[in-house]
């Protein structure tokens, strides 16, 4: 890292070359902070959004494997001297329903938006060194309130990943740290949906308005002060969790 990156605060975001993890890096990047973008398989996104930022850098990393997390995180925190943020948005969004569950879909879903999250959670707090406190924040999905039996593992995921969020803040050996959740709703096109179809199922929410990856970016930004009790989740889908759905909106726009 050049002089000036090690002046200021550090982050890290997994899956942050594209998508939402892309608004997040570029929200802390026009902050002032130090970025670390993490890329499983997308190098020259990676490489191409950190020469955009004030002062990022790219790290690699295959969240199937249950070893390379927790190794990243080891050897960022030895070099990285004011490392206040994690934020894991990196996650598999792939179909099962309740009627048939895939057991390769559940492997996947559990192991990369379940199980890597929680150990590089676990690495972080452990290893990472940080001024004032360091904030751990897991992106789950609105489903935690508004479930429905489509992406029936995805789902479970998160489920799962939202429980570590207690018990990794009942577990802090520091009080100064904490440990949050973002519960986005419909916001990009996923799956295999079109633009069309997501303006039309991205309102199926109270205020009628999409939710967007900076809403969720500033939601980081604001949690990475601490000023939330931690173990606290934060739902950024315009009222969605509170709208019952009995399918995915993916598939109510298809009517």
């Amino acid at each position: 890292m050049s002089g000036d990156s090690a002046m200021r605060p550090a982050m890290l975001v997994t899956g942050g070359a594209k998508r939402i993890g892309a608004a997040i890096a570029r929200a802390f990047g026009a902050a002032g902070w130090h970025v670390v973008i993490h890329y499983g398989h997308s190098r020259r996104q990676a490489e191409a959004l950190a020469a955009e930022l004030p002062s990022a850098e790219t790290v690699a990393c295959d969240l199937d494997d249950w070893n390379q997390g927790p190794a990243m995180i080891a050897a960022l925190a030895e070099r990285l001297a004011d490392w206040r943020v994690l934020v894991n948005c990196a996650g598999v969004f792939d179909l099962d329903t309740a009627g048939a569950l895939d057991p390769a879909t559940f492997e996947a879903a559990m192991h990369v938006n379940a199980a890597a999250p929680a150990r590089l959670g676990q690495a972080f707090l452990a290893h990472a060194r940080a001024a004032g406190g360091r904030r751990l924040v897991h992106v789950t999905d609105q489903k935690l309130l508004n479930p429905n039996p489509d992406f029936f593992s995805y789902t479970m995921s998160k489920h799962a990943l939202a429980a570590t969020i207690p018990m990794l803040s009942m577990a802090r050996r520091d009080e100064r740290d904490r440990v949050y959740g973002i519960a986005p709703g419909a916001i990009l096109a996923s799956h295999d949906q079109s633009e069309a179809e997501a303006e039309v199922s991205h309102r199926m929410n109270l205020l009628g308005r999409r939710a967007t990856p900076q809403d969720v970016a500033g939601a980081a930004l604001f949690l990475a002060d601490g000023w939330l009790a931690s173990g606290e989740t934060l739902y950024v889908d315009s009222g969605q969790h509170l709208t019952a759905q009995p399918r995915d909106v993916l598939f109510l726009a298809r009517g």
